[in-house]
């Protein structure tokens, strides 16, 4: 699976704000399909619960499964490798340890690039 350069900056958006979850919340405004809207009204109405709790909910889940998507992460990588994400932004999609992980191979492929050019 490709990402697209727009679906790459939804995603780094899309880190920013969950990093920003975490301590603060953040007014966000969009566009659903009505019926969608519907299902999640009648879900929180079944759990007594906020439109906004289930949508949150929906999203953090959406984003701990996309963090364990072998595709999808090494697509969050290609972004951070060509720093059209922060280190910040990889942690909060991937997780600290694997963003750990991730910034040392893009400083060994960093120093590699950096020594195949000084012997060309």
């Amino acid at each position: 699976m490709r990402l697209t350069s727009y679906t790459r900056k939804r995603l780094s958006e899309l880190a920013h704000n969950v990093h920003i979850m975490s301590t603060d919340k953040k007014r966000v405004q969009f566009r659903a399909p009505d019926r969608l809207i519907d299902r999640a009204d009648a879900l929180a109405a079944v759990l007594g619960e906020d439109r906004t709790d289930i949508l949150v909910t929906a999203l953090r889940e959406y984003l701990q499964d996309a963090a364990h998507d072998d595709a999808l992460t090494q697509e969050i990588a290609a972004a951070y490798y060509d720093d059209e994400i922060t280190f910040e932004q990889l942690k909060a999609l991937v997780g600290a340890e694997e963003a750990a992980n991730i910034r040392v191979l893009k400083q060994q492929l960093d120093e590699d690039f950096i020594d195949e050019v000084a012997d060309a």
